[in-house]
């Protein structure tokens, strides 16, 4: 379901008159299913690339890049960072099921430039576990992009690391800028 609309609730989730919001996606998936049809693809990417970006709503990854459903993998995080689990992502998508090529994708205006590892500690006074995971925020998004392009290019798990790059998307041009790994 591509749509442009946006749809307006109240503090506790609930759209005006019609449920929550996930009632409502779940009503879209009972209109999308009815007139699906398998398009018999593999779950092998056509492109054989794999894209990992930030989750945040205003990228529209196929749209901004030109791809069509199958074409790529699209592995998304908060920031777009390349984590253990992206790395584990990459792994399974290059190992079993053929990708060679990694675009990385961070944005300008991102939440993690406003965070710290503090929001890690505050987490942990609120509800008494500290998180297992890093915030991974950042001060420099072409800085950060660099370091997510290093830790693909080194890490021993991936067979593919000749074609990597990485970018910035633009959220109020939509254009990308591409950054340098040196």
């Amino acid at each position: 379901m591509s749509t442009s609309r946006s749809l307006s609730s109240s503090p506790n989730g609930a759209i005006s008159g019609q449920g929550t919001v996930t009632d409502r996606l779940v009503e879209a998936n009972q209109s999308y299913a009815a007139d699906f049809v398998d398009p018999g693809m593999d779950a092998r990417p056509v492109l054989k690339v794999a894209v990992v970006a930030c989750m945040d709503a205003r990228l529209d990854l196929h749209d901004a890049l030109g791809l069509e459903l199958g074409d790529c993998h699209t592995i998304r995080n908060a920031g777009g960072v390349v984590t253990d689990d992206v790395i584990r992502s990459l792994t399974i998508s290059q190992r079993a099921l053929g990708t060679r090529s990694v675009v990385l994708i961070h944005h300008t205006g991102c939440g993690l430039l406003t965070l710290t590892e503090d929001f890690r500690h505050e987490l942990e006074d609120e509800v008494g576990q500290r998180p297992s995971w890093a915030v991974e925020a950042f001060r420099d998004v072409d800085q950060d992009v660099r370091q997510s392009m290093q830790r693909v290019r080194t890490s021993p798990f991936l067979l593919h690391t000749d074609d990597i790059r990485g970018f910035v998307f633009d959220v109020k041009t939509g254009l990308l800028h591409e950054i340098d790994a040196a």
